[in-house]
């Protein structure tokens, strides 16, 4: 396993909408070595959730460990939302935005359809911080930061502020 470089806001990367994955491909051992390799990447930095299009791979799926001890792996492969209820404020962060927090409103509880790893069908209830992720993860998948929840005014305050940490951090 090998740690992938994860793109950060205001990589123009991070906008492109991600492609399904096409059944065959899910099998494939090149493609089951990506999803050990996006685990391996979201634990180090240290996350949560990992969106294949932040590490510049244009396709739906992504890597999801919500427990405190990393025992919970999931993958979500074609994540749709297909209900939501109820809603939320969540002091979020993001890999693709280091260092910066907001909140964010979000619905409480979904229901997704996905397929695992394995490719095979899913379909769940979730809420409290699971249902956070799933949605800050599948935005990623449709060309979304949780900073575009922020007023311009703040966006453009952490861009700023992430130029500088680039900077200071290149010195």
């Amino acid at each position: 396993m090998s740690l992938l470089p994860i793109l950060e806001f205001p990589d123009p990367r991070l906008r492109t909408k991600a492609a399904p994955v096409e059944a065959a491909r899910i099998t494939d051992p090149g493609f089951q070595r990506l999803l050990d390799d996006m685990f391996e990447t979201m634990y180090e930095a240290p996350g949560i959730g990992l969106a294949a299009s932040q590490v510049d791979v244009h396709q739906r799926f992504m890597v999801i460990d919500v427990s405190e001890d990393k025992s919970d792996p999931q993958v979500f492969i074609n994540p749709q939302i297909l209900a939501k209820a109820g809603e939320q404020v969540y002091q979020e962060g993001c890999l693709s935005v280091p260092g910066i927090f907001a909140d964010v409103t979000r619905a409480d509880q979904i229901d997704v359809s996905y397929l695992d790893r394995h490719g095979q069908p899913h379909q769940a209830q979730v809420d409290a911080l699971l249902a956070v992720c799933i949605q800050h993860e599948i935005d990623h998948l449709d060309g979304k930061l949780f900073v575009d929840y922020l007023s311009p005014l703040k966006r453009e305050m952490v861009r700023k502020k992430l130029a500088k940490q680039r900077k200071l951090a290149a010195d």
